[in-house]
């Protein structure tokens, strides 16, 4: 669960990064900016970054969910062979 939480904030926090970028320098440039623009840029410039700079976490985060999958299928596995000697 850790994981999750780490990985998820991190992302939100690159997003939102991004979006200030991107306002930061659309805003001076243009005199305004188109928010539905600035937040589709910022979401595409926060998923390229996250593919680069989150690779850490993201690992984490994945090798925790193999490991619960496993050890869910692995209870499931014994819970049928118990039924099976019945």
């Amino acid at each position: 669960m850790k994981e999750f939480v780490v990985y998820t904030g991190l992302r939100i926090l690159l997003f939102v990064a991004s979006l200030g970028v991107v306002l930061g320098i659309w805003v001076p440039l243009a005199g305004e900016a188109n928010l539905l623009w600035a937040f589709v840029i910022a979401l595409v410039v926060s998923g390229v970054g996250s593919y680069f700079l989150l690779n850490g976490p993201r690992e984490a985060l994945a090798q925790r969910v193999d490991a619960r999958a496993r050890a869910a299928t692995s209870r499931f596995e014994e819970m049928r062979a118990k039924e099976d000697q019945d």
